[in-house]
């Protein structure tokens, strides 16, 4: 077989081809192979679109459509500033073809610098999917079906990801629905649509597709939108969400159907049951980590009841040798924790007598919604849960100067911090920018920098939206 290529060249039979390292998946998985690997044979195996989730069907496009959305709000909310705004129209193919006609070029100029670039002579590209069928020997089967064929390696490192959940709901695969891998490319805007779950995939494309001028109805079995995040930002966020539209909390989905035209969705709540009626079906309720497609207990690799791949602070699993990262071993399901993760798995691989430890002490995350909720560290609950002391300094956008210039009276921020110490424990903001206004946080809870010290030990430009974090942390009252 030529490196530097894809595989199978003209052989539809099984063969067997041994490899020093093995990558499953082209997500941040892609991102290990570089030159300081020239000297190793080096195979990696996509069964989807080059690049993974993050470039092709998360959170990257998601932005660029979370961005349009935020434009096309503006003239609902424009007018309290004295300035009368109309949307005169919305081109859905136009913005969704502007979208991925920047991100499909990106994942086939990947895909091709692997296969044809100079710099990749000793790497191999399989487009197929891959199931171990010994310890160290994958299976990979061609995407068409077709040719097959055994690799065995010295290391493997699995970062194949996740996938959407489905839910079992009667009627729903009869009936047809999106996912996050598919509602990006609809052919039109539907006039209604209907999301199952409240997480925040929900909660984002609840933004894009009701700013764009669709009817969105979301319907939730919790008693609240965002239920993961501190108690007090998901009471706010879904209150938010209420105003702009359909929000069914404590609604479980118990049956689908096509009606003519449309989808029907009976729902059951306190109240009662209810039909929903709408012409395109989101199906947002969690993602699966990748592993039962891999088949990885059959190499000895060890997973949750989840399904996550267990890993030790090295990113190794049960197995020496074979290496994970990213959704398909982590919790958090987070570009920049994969990306992390990537970097650790790197440089083990490439001294293994001198190897280093993941940090998942502070990972920050945002929903990039309506308004924009990011968070780090500990909420309130899990502190009391825990037993951990804490004292809680909050700022509302409406406070500071730059929010008197939004008009903002909804967000605000909270931070957590040792009553003794001052260190924080955690951080959480609901409000314009909050994914960027929340960093100075995370690099303080990372560098060990105390509430008091961080306030008042640097400038704060003004007037400026992180003066929201400055005041939220000399409102934290602390025993010193």
């Amino acid at each position: 077989m030529a490196a530097g290529a894809a595989g199978w060249g003209t052989c539809a039979q099984w063969g067997v081809t041994h490899y020093d390292l093995v990558v499953v998946g082209t997500g941040s998985g892609n991102t290990i192979v570089t030159k300081q690997f020239a000297d190793r044979k080096v195979a990696i195996v996509e069964r989807g679109i080059f690049g993974g989730t993050c470039l092709n069907v998360g959170c990257i496009p998601t932005k660029m459509f979370v961005h349009t959305a935020d434009l096309a709000a503006v003239p609902s909310h424009s007018s309290r500033l004295g300035v009368d705004e109309k949307l005169t129209g919305v081109r859905w193919p136009d913005i969704r073809d502007r979208i991925f006609g920047r991100i499909d070029p990106i994942s086939a100029g990947g895909a091709e610098y692997r296969e044809h670039h100079p710099n990749n002579v000793n790497v191999t590209l399989y487009h197929g999917t891959g199931r171990f069928t010994a310890e160290r020997e994958l299976t990979v089967t061609a995407n068409d079906g077709g040719s097959s064929e055994v690799l065995t390696a010295d290391q493997f490192v699995l970062a194949a990801g996740s996938r959407p959940i489905v839910p079992f709901i009667p009627g729903l695969e009869e009936t047809g629905f999106h996912t996050s891998d598919t509602i990006m490319r609809l052919p039109s805007l539907p006039r209604r649509l209907g999301i199952i779950g409240s997480g925040f995939v929900a909660a984002e494309f609840a933004h894009v597709f009701s700013s764009l001028g669709v009817e969105v109805t979301l319907i939730a079995r919790s008693d609240r939108m965002l239920r993961h995040e501190d108690s007090e930002i998901a009471k706010r966020y879904t209150e938010l969400a209420a105003e702009k539209y359909t929000v069914k909390l404590l609604h479980e989905t118990v049956h689908v159907w096509r009606r003519n035209d449309a989808i029907v969705l009976k729902t059951l709540s306190p109240a009662g049951a209810d039909e929903i009626l709408v012409d395109e079906l989101l199906v947002a309720v969690g993602r699966t980590p990748n592993s039962d497609l891999l088949d990885v207990g059959v190499t000895g690799v060890e997973t949750e009841k989840d399904g996550r791949v267990v890993v030790d602070e090295y990113q190794q699993t049960a197995v020496e040798g074979i290496y994970a990262l990213g959704d398909v071993c982590s919790p958090y399901q987070l570009k920049h924790v994969a990306n992390h993760e990537a970097r650790v798995v790197q440089h083990n691989l490439l001294h293994p007598d001198d190897r280093i430890k993941s940090d998942h002490r502070y990972v920050p995350h945002a929903v990039f919604g309506s308004p924009q909720v990011a968070s780090v560290g500990l909420t309130e609950e899990e502190a009391i849960d825990q037993g951990i002391p804490y004292a809680v300094g909050r700022e509302a956008y409406a406070d500071i100067a730059y929010g008197w210039a939004m008009e903002d009276t909804t967000g605000f921020a909270k931070i957590l911090a040792d009553p003794d110490s001052g260190l924080l424990l955690g951080a959480h903001i609901i409000g314009p920018q909050a994914s960027t206004v929340i960093q100075p946080i995370i690099q303080a809870m990372s560098f060990g920098l105390d509430a008091h010290t961080m306030a008042r030990g640097q400038y704060w430009i003004h007037p400026a939206m992180p003066e929201l974090i400055e005041n939220a942390l000399l409102n934290i009252k602390l025993k010193n």
